[in-house]
């Protein structure tokens, strides 16, 4: 089965050689980059022709309905407008967000739009836990596993056997993904991926198998690496010293060690034990205050 094609944009690749100057490194943790963040913006190089204000008033009608959407689903398309004014748009955000956070991070994207791209007839703009897309009707296709945008940690990885747990890994990606939306590790591999909204079980599969193959492709050994096409995601990063605990945007944990599982714990038990503690020597206050209340009445008698 195809994929679906959507619109060619021409997207702003951040140099390669800046990235490598920085070591720009992937955690696959919101806190380590907040989800409304910019990735990329894409642009289309036409230019809207609008003497009559109609499209600008359309578009800003589907960003305004994409915003409200965001406040109650994680995913969701719409069309505004009629004829030849009539503008698709679309928004996603990334499966671990909650609802609120989705709406914080879709109400940051018009604006942006605005600034990145001007008045255009379509353009799309990637945060780290969201994205929002618009195209006028008619607008010129293209494949639905296009590379958009890529990014890879500037580091090698050296130990051995970190082809073989990278592929297991995202083995498990491709498997797992039937929803959507899948997070996992193997050994010391973290991997993430999520696929558009619209998209059948089938065509979310080859969409991430195509996606693997260019991180591969495209990054070689590096230590981490994200991989974004038209209609999916993917990242994966390599923690030498195992995959820490990990929490998502959302508060739930996704994976862990069996070293922060003991030492959380620990901690538990230890508070509780503080807590113990504190109830006996509130009992033993209680107790002399009572005896010497006791003594204080005796001497009234």
């Amino acid at each position: 089965m195809g994929l679906p094609k959507r619109f060619h944009l021409s997207i702003l690749f951040v140099p390669l050689t800046l990235l490598n100057i920085f070591g720009f490194f992937v955690l696959p943790t919101s806190a380590a980059t907040d989800y409304t963040d910019l990735i990329f913006k894409g642009c289309a190089e036409q230019k809207t022709q609008d003497p009559s204000g109609i499209f600008s008033q359309n578009l800003k009608n589907l960003l305004v309905s994409l915003v409200s959407q965001s406040s109650q689903k994680s995913f969701s398309t719409t069309t505004y407008g009629d004829g030849q004014n009539a503008i698709i748009g679309l928004y996603q955000c990334r499966g671990d967000l909650t609802t609120n956070q989705c709406y914080s991070c879709v109400n940051k994207i018009p604006d942006m739009v605005k600034k990145l791209c001007g008045e255009v007839i379509a353009a799309r703009v990637q945060l780290n836990g969201c994205y929002l897309s618009y195209e006028i009707v008619g607008f010129k296709q293209t494949s639905g596993t296009q590379l958009l945008y890529k990014v890879c940690g500037s580091k090698q990885a050296s130990e051995s056997g970190f082809e073989e747990m990278r592929s297991t890994a995202f083995d498990s990606l491709v498997n797992g993904i039937k929803n959507g939306f899948y997070t996992g590790n193997y050994q010391t591999i973290y991997v993430l991926g999520q696929c558009e909204g619209d998209l059948s079980s089938g065509d979310c599969g080859d969409c991430v198998k195509s996606a693997v193959q260019n991180v591969k492709d495209q990054c070689g050994d590096s230590i981490s690496g994200q991989v974004y096409l038209h209609k999916c995601f993917i990242s994966y990063s390599y923690y030498p010293n195992g995959v820490p605990t990990i929490n998502s945007a959302s508060g739930k944990e996704v994976v862990g060690t069996k070293q922060h599982t003991q030492r959380t714990v620990a901690i538990a038990v230890g508070g509780v034990a503080a807590l113990g503690f504190l109830i006996v020597c509130l009992m033993f206050v209680r107790s002399l205050l009572k005896k010497r209340k006791s003594s204080k009445y005796d001497s009234w008698n």
